[in-house]
């Protein structure tokens, strides 16, 4: 029996469980799935080596449901009973809304906890009693800090992504939160690599893990084909990267900085060719709209910069292109994840120019990818082939900018967020017209976004200026109302929610974060960046 045809109810996965993957399409497992199961349903700690999109996280959403439902208890605050730690907000997202319904089948509730957005909502949620957290380093050992949730009653741990969280620095915040868990936990590791540090996590908090190699990101994908097109000039590029883009299917376009993403996103939609940014200064808000536009097919392009290449998952991209290519191999394999995900086909571009040639060449061969450079232009039958059939020249209306409100706007820090108290920009002004609402952010109490410390997670706002939930700004005389403001996605999950999916793409609700935050100051804004992320 090969592992096409094994059944998840082969691999004694509960029923229930079993029911709701039927419901959504699955009912045989993934390599990685059909592999690391039987051991993990049985308590075994597990080491699992898979590249992103290989079908991870029903992987330990499986038998940390399991294990929990097999044991019920009362639950109580501030003491979840399971965990998993992923290095992005936007992982986050994606994986309890994966986890959630296999968890709401067997009794469970999630709920999730990461940075950019305002604390209090997470409180509540702990506060009420919640079985599974599924979480971002920095802010959970914030809350951890500040009393609001304990570890010592965790019985699975998860780390997903352990590779990331290595490259962006998370390790010895990683290891304090793993120390405070109970030592009998079972614990499941999941990563592309296990390099930078990967090892000694293992070594230091996995008891005789079972491992299990499906991949790691430098095996080749059958189903992705990449092609290098050489481009003779700058306007043959234009050219070029405007034919790829015009296909009929979902395609990505990822771009070195946050500017570029976004004029390139204005020039496709204004010559009929509808496409959205995901970049670091895009609010959540706008964020998640650019996402279901994307997903929805009312947009057929995304341009991005590189906080789209790990965590963001729609279904059936069939075109990455990289418009600029990476310096780094491990970007490149990032970034072409996107596509050829959970056995789907794919094709990966990339396109440079004569002063790129040998950067480019030494990136592949890092990446141990092989192929064959080809001279072409927009107009070339490589280009035409890939492209296939022309998708209709149709628009889509751009957001109103909020510059175009002439009243006068409110003024936000973090100190007046909570008390609701008068505000007052550095020219001295105060008070001024009711506001519409607009997205923004919630920050709320204590430790969130609190300048001079540790970074956001990659995707989260360094402060709470643009990112969060939904925010009421209507006030008068200044002020705001204490119980106006609503965070959007920190509300605990029993499976039923809208949400991104890192199965079936997105439907309006809780969203992922923003990359970077910014403070609004004396009516500028002023763009912060976290240390390692994407500009």
């Amino acid at each position: 029996m090969t592992n096409e045809d094994i059944r998840f109810s082969d691999l004694g996965v509960p029923a229930p469980m079993v029911d709701v993957l039927a419901q959504q399409g699955k009912e045989t497992a993934f390599p990685i799935q059909a592999d690391t199961l039987p051991d993990s349903l049985k308590g075994k700690d597990v080491l699992g080596r898979g590249r992103t999109g290989s079908g991870k996280t029903i992987a330990f959403a499986i038998p940390l449901a399991a294990r929990l439902a097999a044991n019920p208890r009362k639950r109580r605050a501030g003491r979840p009973r399971a965990l998993v730690l992923a290095p992005t907000r936007e992982l986050a997202t994606q994986i309890d809304a994966t986890l959630a319904p296999l968890a709401k089948a067997m009794g469970l509730n999630t709920t999730t906890i990461f940075g950019g957005v305002g604390q209090g909502r997470q409180v509540d949620a702990l506060r009420g009693g919640v079985d599974v957290v599924v979480a971002c380093p920095g802010r959970l050992a914030d809350l951890m800090q500040q009393g609001h949730v304990q570890l010592d009653a965790i019985e699975v741990t998860v780390l997903d992504e352990a590779d990331h969280m290595a490259d962006m620095g998370f390790l010895p915040g990683v290891t304090k939160i793993m120390q405070a868990t109970p030592e009998q936990g079972q614990r499941l590791l999941f990563s592309a690599t296990l390099d930078n540090g990967v090892d000694k996590l293992v070594k230091k908090f996995l008891h005789n893990p079972v491992m299990h190699s499906v991949d790691d990101e430098t095996s080749p994908v059958e189903a992705m084909t990449h092609h290098l097109f050489e481009v003779a000039d700058a306007d043959a590029k234009k050219d070029l990267v405007r034919t790829l883009a015009s296909g009929t299917g979902r395609r990505i376009l990822f771009m070195r900085t946050k500017h570029h993403a976004k004029r390139l996103a204005k020039q496709l939609s204004s010559q009929g060719i509808p496409a959205v940014d995901l970049q670091g200064n895009l609010s959540q808000g706008a964020r998640e709209r650019n996402l279901a536009k994307f997903s929805s097919g009312e947009a057929l392009v995304l341009v991005a910069t590189d906080v789209a290449a790990r965590g963001v998952h729609v279904d059936h991209v069939e075109l990455v292109v990289h418009v600029d290519p990476p310096t780094e191999h491990k970007a490149y394999l990032h970034r072409s994840g996107r596509t050829a995900r959970a056995g789907s086909s794919g094709d990966v571009v990339t396109v440079t120019m004569p002063a790129e040639r040998r950067d480019v060449a030494q990136m592949m061969r890092a990446a141990a990818i092989k192929v064959t450079p080809q001279q072409v232009t927009a107009n070339s039958p490589a280009v035409s082939e890939l492209v296939g059939e022309v998708a209709p020249v149709r628009h889509v209306a751009p957001e109103q900018p909020a510059q175009q409100q002439r009243q006068p706007k409110q003024r936000t820090n973090e100190s007046d967020s909570a008390g609701g108290g008068r505000r007052r920009g550095r020219g001295g002004r105060s008070g001024g017209a009711a506001q519409p609402a607009r997205t923004g952010s919630a920050s709320g109490s204590s430790g969130a976004g609190r300048r001079g410390g540790r970074p956001a997670e990659a995707g989260a706002g360094a402060s709470a200026g643009s990112a969060g939930g939904q925010r009421s700004a209507a006030a008068s005389g200044g002020r705001r109302s204490g119980g106006s403001r609503r965070a959007s996605s920190d509300t605990v999950r029993g499976g039923s929610a809208p949400v991104w999916s890192s199965e079936g793409g997105y439907a309006a609700g809780r969203g992922a974060g923003s990359e970077s935050g910014g403070n609004r100051r004396g009516g500028s804004r002023r763009a912060s960046r976290p240390a390692g992320s994407a500009r």
